[in-house]
């Protein structure tokens, strides 16, 4: 082969070489353009179809309730736990009694009432009056219970009827003696939930036959704070006094408990005859009133949901009673509406 043709070969081998090249980039350029508009359209797709979740609103402000010295360890403890996720709610919980916190309930001060006992006629007009409407949710059952100190040695129970002997507006019981005839010639400390208290209102009406019928007279120190009456018990070896269950549990390492006799043999309050109602007659619900205005908040309704939601897990750590699921279901909707 002559040079002329040498070289005219070679040229035509490179050209042909720059035109695969060419055609092989183009190719190359349209299948990257190609796969970038396939990942941008997939992602816009996923946008759409999966939109980031928004984040939970937070909840603050402050819940005022009061009422209740008996109700108050569950509710205090559902505060604390409710708390925890709502570091900017404040609930703050009084025990002015379960009188007292209808008075401030019904006058619109508080968003939420404790009671140790159902709201009377005369309650709820005052707010009927006020234009106060509420949901009244049961959180517990209670075993009022009857202690004396631990260092008391022979009382072994007390019948509902001895109960009313010294307990009774106008009573002469001075001393155990004159309970039982065996017993000690020492007079009786008694301690007493006060005028305000629903525990008052229950045990007088249980044990006298009728709400706010008791003696008082220099033998009686009555409080609506239960643990001024169960310190008053456990300083005093002649001492008697009743409060709720949650607070002889509390405190059963300074109190002797008391099995009473309501017609059927001594039982004492526990878990068991407490939820059975063997414990009678001084077992009951526990409550709390919610008002239907306040629920139109957001923290308050959030808080009475988490309430009944945790309800049946507090009120027994802190030595109350569950109750069925099925009164918390309803306590649900009845906060829903």
């Amino acid at each position: 082969m002559n040079v002329n043709k040498k070289k005219l070969s070679i040229a035509i081998l490179m050209a042909a070489i720059m035109i695969v090249s060419s055609a092989c980039g183009s190719s190359t350029d349209k299948a990257a353009e190609s796969n970038k508009t396939e990942t941008t359209q997939t992602s816009t797709s996923t946008t759409k179809e999966n939109p980031p979740a928004e984040t939970e609103k937070a909840l603050s402000g402050s819940i005022e309730i009061d009422g209740s010295s008996t109700v108050h360890p569950v509710t205090e403890a559902v505060a604390e736990e409710f708390g925890k996720q709502h570091k900017d709610v404040r609930v703050p919980v009084g025990v002015s009694g379960t009188g007292g916190g209808f008075k401030r309930f019904c006058a619109g001060e508080t968003a939420i009432s404790n009671a140790s006992r159902p709201i009377k006629d005369k309650e709820a007009e005052a707010c009927k009056a006020n234009g106060i409407e509420y949901v009244e949710l049961e959180v517990a059952y209670d075993g009022l219970s009857v202690v004396v100190n631990k260092d008391n040695d022979w009382v072994d129970h007390l019948t509902i009827d001895e109960l009313n002997a010294i307990f009774k507006p106008g009573s002469t019981v001075k001393t155990w003696k004159d309970v039982r005839p065996e017993w000690p010639a020492e007079t009786i400390k008694l301690y007493s939930p006060g005028a305000d208290s629903g525990t008052f209102d229950y045990f007088t009406e249980a044990v006298n036959g009728k709400a706010q019928e008791s003696r008082n007279d220099s033998q009686i120190s009555f409080s609506e704070d239960d643990n001024t009456l169960v310190q008053g018990v456990a300083g005093e070896k002649y001492g008697l006094g009743y409060f709720g269950f949650a607070y002889y549990e509390e405190n059963a390492d300074t109190l002797k408990l008391v099995p009473i006799d309501g017609g059927k043999g001594a039982i004492a309050p526990s878990a068991t005859t407490i939820n059975d109602g063997t414990y009678a007659p001084l077992s009951r619900p526990l409550y709390v009133y919610v008002s239907k205005q306040a629920l139109e908040r957001e923290e308050v309704r959030a808080f009475a949901e988490f309430y009944i939601t945790n309800a049946a897990e507090l009120s027994e750590e802190v030595g109350y009673i569950r109750l069925p699921q099925e009164k918390y279901d309803s306590d649900l909707a009845a906060i829903k509406g």
